[in-house]
């Protein structure tokens, strides 16, 4: 749970970039790929952590803009990551602009539960870094390079002068 909104700020900060990292690695091609019939795709994935983040944060009140949770996935890898790109920079305007961390502790209705603003914040970033887990497994299975989120990823260790840990 974050108390403060400028540690929600940092933290989104640092999660918008290493999504956006993850997103710019996407091709349109990969889209589709899936682990297994029946499960999401990775463009399923992507567009999915997008649409969350307007769709949980107007529950709060607040007006992020960004795709509408019904809107069909688009066929662009770049069209996702430039929608990402705008909903995840609306998020933090809205939360700098109408926000301050007496307000983090008032409670919204959140799927029929009562949620205070700094759990939503922090569920939202869980959210998308558990997605961005699922999403590189996709990636491996499609050819893409994964770039390292939270340190280097396996292409990433050679540029260091070091071998990938097994």
């Amino acid at each position: 749970m974050f108390r403060m909104t400028e540690d929600f700020l940092t933290a989104w900060g640092h999660e918008r970039e290493a999504t956006l990292k993850l997103l710019s690695n996407i091709t349109d091609e990969s889209l589709k790929q899936k682990i297994s019939d029946g499960g999401r795709s990775l463009g399923r994935l992507a567009w999915h952590i997008t649409q969350t983040i307007p769709e949980m944060m107007n529950r709060t009140g607040l007006k992020v803009s960004g795709p509408h949770e019904t809107a069909p996935i688009p066929t662009s890898a770049n069209e996702i990551k430039e929608a990402y790109a705008h909903a995840s920079k609306s998020v933090a305007e809205q939360v700098k602009n109408n926000w301050n961390d007496e307000s983090l502790n008032e409670e919204d209705d959140m799927y029929g539960m009562k949620w205070n603003r700094g759990t939503t914040l922090a569920i939202l970033n869980s959210h998308q870094a558990h997605h961005r887990g699922q999403m590189t497994v996709l990636m491996r299975q499609a050819g893409l390079v994964v770039p390292g989120m939270y340190g280097p990823a396996k292409e990433e260790w050679a540029s260091m002068g070091m071998d990938p840990l097994e």
